[in-house]
């Protein structure tokens, strides 16, 4: 296992060191799209695109261990982060087609993602349902052999460019959560939709509004099936919770070294604050490595929420680290690709894919089996 494990290694390392992407990744708009598809289909036509993806269904089937590595090599070689506008389609709407998808859902979008050929975003969260999703009020009413959509969401990434939304909308306003929702493929260019894109306080157009006015929508695009989508959406969420900040915590733990090698000995104070943070970055990487390797052969659970909130409040640390050691009018802090960009951004870390009282609360009530709190 060894032997092949460090085959691997080598392989994605010589494979990355001739295919990275030598220009930063524009920040947004039509140019961030051709980019990370152009990174995308690079990967597909390598054999390492869908790189957690059974082969079966166009990934590469990698082991646990090896998407490990691969992450490790993919951070070390400095390649595009995966937070990119294929982010979504990669990591959650694929995985979710995968465990939830009809034959015919798969096989026509599934090559689309893996491929480098589509963009999806997200339609979960609205101006009054943001973690709360069991609140949301975007609906959905058969009509014939179509749902017809009405509402609004928000927080949208990425709408503004993508080809798809997985969509969560309310289609029996009677039923109690787990009946009433439904999530459904939503093509973006379908009539009735307008998106308006929200720029960031990191000076990026990252999220969007999406609105929704008589949008009719195949019954055919429903992932598993008519009022279940809550069961789907949680599938969706296990993957956002459990595998998506791998390479983005990775990421950080580099940070932390290159901020460690330029803090001077002078600083005292600073040099304890950024070990502190590689002691705690070590300690999260090892825990987000045992539960990788814990649920090796099932779905991502519950426990995915420890990783997710660990990380997004580490985020956030190792970011404020970065601007109090070089100071925020620096060089290295300023601008689009600067430090001061990563501390504005981490900022939404602790409430995309669910805030981090409601991480703690999944904690508590799933995986430690404490009472639930008061609704």
């Amino acid at each position: 296992m060894t032997h092949s494990i460090d085959s691997f290694r080598r392989e994605a390392r010589a494979w990355l060191a001739d295919h990275v992407p030598k220009t930063a990744p524009p920040p947004d708009g039509p140019e961030s799209r051709d980019y990370a598809l152009a990174w995308q289909r690079t990967q597909a036509s390598g054999g390492w695109a869908g790189i957690a993806w059974p082969r079966e269904m166009g990934g590469r089937g990698a082991s646990v261990l090896e998407q490990i590595v691969w992450f490790e090599e993919y951070v070390r070689a400095g390649a595009p982060s995966p937070l990119c506008p294929t982010f979504v389609a990669v990591n959650h709407a694929g995985p979710t087609l995968i465990a939830c998808g009809s034959a015919e859902q798969k096989a026509f979008h599934l090559p689309k993602i893996v491929g480098g050929d589509a963009i999806w975003c997200q339609g979960f969260s609205e101006p009054g349902a943001g973690s709360d999703l069991a609140s949301l009020k975007a609906r959905g009413t058969v009509d014939g052999d179509h749902l017809v959509i009405e509402g609004h969401k928000i927080w949208s990434s990425f709408a503004d460019i993508a080809d798809y939304q997985e969509l969560l909308v309310r289609t029996d306003p009677t039923a109690k959560t787990s009946k009433a929702l439904t999530w459904v493929i939503c093509p973006m260019n379908t009539p009735g939709i307008t998106v308006r894109p929200i720029r960031t306080m990191a000076g990026v157009y990252k999220f969007c509004e999406v609105f929704y006015d008589s949008v009719r929508i195949p019954l055919s695009n429903i992932v598993g099936d008519l009022h279940n989508g809550w069961g789907t959406a949680m599938s969706t969420l296990a993957f956002e919770r459990g595998t998506s900040s791998l390479a983005q915590l990775l990421a950080l733990l580099h940070k932390v070294e290159w901020l460690l090698e330029r803090c001077p000995r002078e600083r005292p104070q600073m040099r304890a604050r950024v070990a502190q943070l590689r002691a705690e970055g070590a300690a999260l990487r090892a825990m987000s490595y045992r539960l990788a390797l814990d649920s090796a052969d099932s779905t991502p659970d519950s426990s995915g929420s420890l990783v997710r909130v660990g990380f997004a409040e580490y985020a956030q640390r190792v970011n404020a680290a970065a601007v109090d050691l070089f100071g925020i009018d620096a060089p290295e802090v300023v601008g689009l690709h600067g430090l001061g960009h990563d501390y504005l951004d981490a900022f939404s870390e602790t409430i995309g894919g669910g805030t981090s009282e409601i991480q703690r609360n999944i904690i508590g009530e799933r995986v430690l089996g404490l009472p639930r709190g008061p609704r």
